[in-house]
């Protein structure tokens, strides 16, 4: 295959990003232009939780200049996202439509686990790198404009991952309300951000040692590209950073814009962006950091390459989901021998009945995650036990999951344990706003309601929590899907919870579960 021409395009809280990428079959992303104009956009969201008509003109300009850019390059193919200030604004579906109309650019507003997960990608596309870092001890610090995320990984898996409300020009917009001196803004603002990260220290630091840091975001590209004569210094030691910190300390804002080449917006964010860093690198004892030197264009850039497989990443993201599912399920102490079981019984249902559900690999993960968390909520309360694991999967972000799947599953765990209402099923997601998305709010009700009648079986067929089909076999044969077993014990309660949930499970699929104990000889 011949090379291929893709534009990214990043409406961000503080830039407007072009990207023209040239895709090769030789698993190479190469950027050949790339374009930035600076922008108010999430000043003036976190400020007024509004973005203005003037603001949308300006947004409209600039796109349109890209699209020209776009059309000198004869690019075909883009995509165009938005981040957090879009994200929080509260007029930001007209803001969309008024792009789409003016400019014939269609921006998808991405939640902050897809925007990480781009992040992820793009560093992935540097596979012996990427592979060679994860294997100890090391965590991705992602410093952003509305918020930061820490994700740690080892063995070349994803442990957890976490957002922290540390965005940089949350931070400014915070010391903007702050009567102080110059002198004393850089104290206020450890002080700050040590206060933010001291919550996450101790859920997700205790006993876990960290080696390594992977710094990405934009601010950091500029702190170190003037230490290693104009290009990016991509391994910095400790004592490396601490000269720079210093440094930058005893600037001020003109010094800054004339050190780094930025304007005085983008100099005053240096400076709280290498205090986070400063104070993570305190944190987590980590000797040093690579940065590699990506932007979220080139996330964009991997992503499609990726969904069109014309790269393929040597990285199984797949395993990082499940392996922070593993971890969530530790978190709450619902990794049982019961849930390991309710795990297996699942994918053999959903394996068993393939030709029958419709479904594919990426469902058979969206059930497996369901299966491995689905009594997180037993840890808040039993009684109410599937509401709170609802919530504790809205409220938890993983890494590699859209929005729309984090939904998916919380209702799947929500309906494991209530009648299923298929007029009830709402979802926050919007659904026209998705990239391979599974179809409209009927497909979607429908393809919860499969995976949950998948769960509901799985989960009955170990209701004593005694493993006593443990070693059961399943066919679909004569319209019945037939689960045997030679368990030579007393299994009437998993008798009879397998009778109850068999119903809703031949509602959805067509075909009833039976249960058949062939004697042992």
């Amino acid at each position: 295959m011949a090379s291929q021409l893709f534009a990214a395009i990043d409406v961000g809280s503080f830039e407007l990003e072009l990207g023209i990428y040239e895709i090769s079959n030789k698993n190479k992303i190469r950027q050949v232009d790339h374009v930035r104009h600076v922008i108010a956009l999430g000043r003036e969201t976190y400020n007024t939780g509004m973005i203005s008509y003037e603001m949308v003109g300006e947004i409209c300009d600039v796109l349109n200049g890209f699209v020209r850019i776009m059309k000198s390059y004869k690019v075909s193919e883009y995509r165009a996202y938005a981040t957090s200030a879009m994200r929080e604004a509260r007029n930001s579906q007209i803001v969309i439509d008024q792009i789409r109309v003016r400019t014939g650019i269609k921006v998808r507003i991405i939640s902050n686990s897809e925007l990480r997960f781009l992040s992820y990608k793009a560093i992935a596309s540097k596979d012996e790198e990427f592979d060679k870092n994860i294997q100890k001890g090391t965590a991705i610090v992602d410093v952003g404009f509305g918020s930061m995320q820490m994700s740690l990984f080892d063995e070349g898996l994803l442990v957890s991952t976490a957002n922290v409300p540390l965005g940089v020009l949350k931070i400014l917009n915070t010391l903007d309300l702050v009567n102080t001196t110059v002198d004393r803004t850089a104290s206020v603002t450890e002080e700050l951000v040590s206060n933010e990260l001291k919550q996450y220290e101790k859920i997700y630091l205790e006993n876990r040692q960290i080696r390594n840091l992977i710094a990405i975001g934009d601010n950091i590209l500029y702190l170190f590209r003037h230490e290693n004569k104009g290009k990016l210094l991509s391994r910095v030691n400790k004592a490396q950073f601490d000269y720079v910190f210093e440094r930058l300390r005893r600037m001020n804002i003109s010094e800054m814009e004339e050190e780094f080449g930025l304007s005085a917006e983008g100099a005053r964010m240096l400076l709280p962006t290498a205090i986070i860093y400063k104070k993570v690198m305190e944190m987590t004892g980590a000797e040093e950091m690579w940065i590699p030197g990506i932007r979220m264009c080139d996330g964009i850039a991997a992503e499609y390459a990726s969904d069109n497989k014309l790269i393929k990443l040597k990285h199984n993201f797949d395993a990082d989901i499940i392996s922070t599912s593993r971890n969530m399920a530790i978190r709450y102490r619902c990794k049982t021998p019961h849930a390991e079981l309710v795990e297996i019984y699942a994918l053999k249902l959903f394996d068993t009945m393939k030709k029958y559900h419709g479904m594919g690999g990426r469902e058979r993960l969206l059930l497996q995650i369901s299966a491995i968390v689905h009594a997180c909520g037993k840890f808040i309360s039993v009684r109410n036990a599937n509401e709170c694991s609802y919530n504790i999967i809205m409220s938890t972000e993983i890494i590699g999951l859209s929005h729309l799947e984090r939904e998916i599953i919380a209702n799947v765990l929500r309906y494991n344990a209530r009648d299923f209402d298929y007029n009830q099923v709402q979802m926050e997601a919007n659904l026209d706003n998705i990239n391979g998305s599974y179809g409209g709010q009927k497909d979607v009700t429908i393809l919860i309601a499969k995976l949950t009648a998948i769960l509901r079986l799985a989960d009955a067929m170990d209701n004593s929590h005694k493993q006593t089909l443990k070693d059961c076999k399943m066919e679909v044969k004569d319209g019945k899907l037939v689960v045997r077993t030679t368990y030579p014990g007393d299994m009437t309660l998993d008798a009879i919870s397998f009778e109850q949930k068999a119903f809703f499970f031949e509602e959805i699929f067509g075909i009833r579960p039976v249960l058949k104990r062939k004697r042992s000889v």
